[in-house]
């Protein structure tokens, strides 16, 4: 069957067991803190956005880079914080849902002292979490931040090109066309709805048309 191959001038990053990553505008600037490390200006960087736009997978790539070790923010306890900190590199996902403020600041702390790095991901940046410690407060609002946007557009589509081709599904321009303009933006969405298309494709034995993508959409 021909089709029209999708052409979009988004380039590649590796992340190690997991599909490239895409990077945008939405994202660019968070991309580009994290290959600055290790020469950050502080021990600390905090990637702030909406549930979905990537934090997750950025934290990946840069835990790949950096060796570091992963922890949720409700997780994180004083007895942790001598193992975590010296690990030197630190991941802290859900940074905002803190279990033990003390923690984080003993934590800060240390991989201060030791010339370590923690990366945050959180929902908003560190001047809006409910932090009652005023040392903490301090120490994660003068730390660099940086936000990740909801994909657009261009992102969107370029990842539902990548989802269908590692699925071997081919698609052509006008069906992406019509998911980016309906579906939810966010790149946990996209992979649903890629693995329902996909799903309904093979149980139907038919191509990956509007029609077919329409009534996915539809029963949503």
């Amino acid at each position: 069957m021909a089709h029209q191959q999708l052409t979009l001038d988004l380039p590649h990053r590796p992340a190690v067991g997991r599909s490239d990553f895409l990077v945008a505008d939405c994202n660019a600037d968070a991309v580009a803190w994290l290959d600055r490390w290790p020469d950050w200006p502080g021990p600390a960087l905090c990637l702030y956005g909406p549930p979905a736009c990537g934090k997750s997978h950025l934290l990946d790539i840069w835990r790949a880079r950096s060796g570091a070790v992963l922890v949720c923010g409700l997780d994180l306890d004083a007895a942790s914080v001598p193992t975590l900190a010296a690990s030197r590199t630190v991941a802290l996902d859900e940074a905002d849902r803190l279990g033990d403020e003390t923690a984080l600041l003993h934590l800060y702390n240390m991989l201060r002292e030791a010339g370590g790095s923690m990366l945050l991901a959180a929902r908003q940046p560190p001047g809006r979490w409910p932090l009652t410690l005023a040392d903490l407060r301090s120490r994660l609002s003068a730390a660099p931040a940086v936000g990740v946007a909801a994909p657009d557009d261009v992102l969107l589509a370029a990842l539902l090109g990548k989802l269908f081709a590692d699925r071997q599904v081919v698609v052509n321009e006008e069906v992406v066309g019509y998911l980016v303009r309906r579906m939810e933006r966010s790149f946990d969405a996209a992979a649903r709805l890629v693995a329902r298309i996909d799903a309904a494709a093979l149980a139907g034995h038919q191509a990956v048309t509007i029609p077919l993508v329409r009534r996915i959409l539809d029963a949503s």
